[in-house]
């Protein structure tokens, strides 16, 4: 076991990750590189079309392709609690 009991689970007290997707609009875009990592460093980035939201913890980090200001995720080490 990872540590992490509640993965899949959507429920009241359990975390949920949910991506909300338009299939009908869902469009990779052509991978280009960025160089948005410590000290100049580079990598491979893919954008995509059709996501409508992010929700993460229960609050929306990204709605329509564009970030919110919300910064709910954090670290996960060791194992985790059960929820109530």
């Amino acid at each position: 076991m990872n540590g992490l009991h509640d993965p899949g689970v959507l429920a009241s007290g359990y975390r949920a990750d949910i991506n909300v997707i338009d299939y009908n609009s869902l469009r990779l875009r052509m991978p280009e590189v960025v160089y948005d990592l410590p000290s100049g460093g580079r990598r491979w980035m893919q954008r995509a079309e059709g996501y409508v939201a992010t929700i993460v913890a229960g609050q929306p980090t990204w709605r329509d392709g564009a970030p919110t200001e919300a910064l709910p995720g954090g670290l996960v080490r060791g194992p985790q609690p059960t929820p109530a």
